[in-house]
């Protein structure tokens, strides 16, 4: 079945909390094998952070809901819930699209009352996953935010960003642009274990390289540090060292959250691949989501010295021909995505 042939009026087996969001069609397609699409017409397009985020940022654009990059340890894996689709299977396979978000954006840029605060994109699941290939709603909101004058970032593991970097460059003579990519695990098989539907490690080093070619200043997020399989003092200092070597300006690192249904579904994986490290993950998680702080001390104290032989700790400024002032960093535990 081919995409234009999908109608409005087909049996498309939506799920009950669909229709909470303005749903339209259900959308199948050989294209993207085992994913099934949820067209929806969103009615807003900016959301607003509450103020006990305490964030850089008080303003994010979602495109869609669900991420086909199938993270293991996806921390907006709960998200899903509220829309009646669970946070395992679901949130990988079933993708909410906002397919009217560029021009209700348009909308809300253009009211008085917008007042140009900087807006964050891929904060929850990635703008540039795979049917961003298919749907193309980025160009459409990159165009509408510099368009309006307003400041932006992007955080992604998408290659797809790539197709957009000409537009982003003009973006940024405009107003101040800020592209991070995220990049945790050189390793192929555990790669293949853990973010099945994420472009390959070396494919994003290479995203970094063209975006630093192009002028930007690229922050890459070394996240999640997964304890015992990624934490080694080897694996981190290679993936420093190609991180740099990419062009890449400045790096973060931070371990792993495990919020809600995410540690379930993680610990699910953890349990068929790594059975033995199953009671040192009950020892360092206990019933939280967090690692004990003797463990984020004993990874800052290990990845601290690592950033600085790279010379990665410096701050990142926005993107080429541009000096507004630098933001601050986003808060790690919203910039993770799957």
């Amino acid at each position: 079945m081919r995409w234009q042939n999908q109608t409005l009026d087909a049996d498309d087996g939506a799920l009950p909390g669909l229709s909470r969001a303005g749903f339209v069609r259900t959308v199948q397609t050989p294209e993207f094998e085992g994913i099934t699409f949820h067209e929806v017409l969103c009615k807003s397009a900016l959301n607003k952070m509450p103020e006990s985020s305490n964030l850089p940022f008080h303003w994010t654009i979602n495109p869609m809901r669900g991420c086909s990059h199938a993270c293991r340890y996806c921390f907006a894996r709960p998200t899903h819930e509220y829309l009646d689709l669970d946070a395992g299977r679901d949130f990988d396979a079933q993708i909410v699209v906002k397919t009217n978000i560029a021009a209700v954006l348009r909308k809300e840029l253009g009211r008085r009352s917008w007042h140009r605060e900087p807006v964050a994109l891929g904060t929850n699941t990635d703008p540039y996953q795979r049917a961003e290939g298919r749907y193309r709603l980025m160009p459409g909101i990159i165009r509408a935010l510099t368009d309006s004058g307003t400041p932006f970032s992007i955080l992604t593991k998408g290659t797809l960003l790539r197709r957009d970097l000409p537009l982003l460059t003009l973006a940024a003579r405009q107003v101040s642009v800020s592209v991070a990519v995220s990049i945790a695990i050189l390793d192929m098989e555990l790669h293949r274990g853990l973010e099945s539907g994420t472009p390959s490690p070396m494919a994003r080093l290479d995203l970094v390289r063209a975006l630093a070619d192009a002028g930007f200043e690229v922050n890459v997020m070394v996240a999640p540090v997964i304890p015992y399989l990624t934490d080694s003092r080897a694996h981190l200092d290679e993936l420093f060292g190609a991180i740099a070597a990419a062009g890449a300006a400045s790096a973060i690192a931070f371990p792993m959250h495990l919020r809600g249904a995410t540690r379930g579904w993680f610990l699910s994986w953890l349990a068929q691949e790594h059975p033995a490290l199953l009671r040192r993950y009950r020892q360092l998680y206990g019933r939280g989501a967090y690692v004990t702080p003797e463990y984020a001390s004993w990874l800052r104290e290990r990845v601290t010295p690592l950033l600085e032989r790279h010379s990665l700790t410096r701050v990142a400024s926005p993107g080429p021909e541009t000096r507004p002032r630098p933001e601050p960093a986003a808060d790690p535990q919203l910039s993770l995505f799957a």
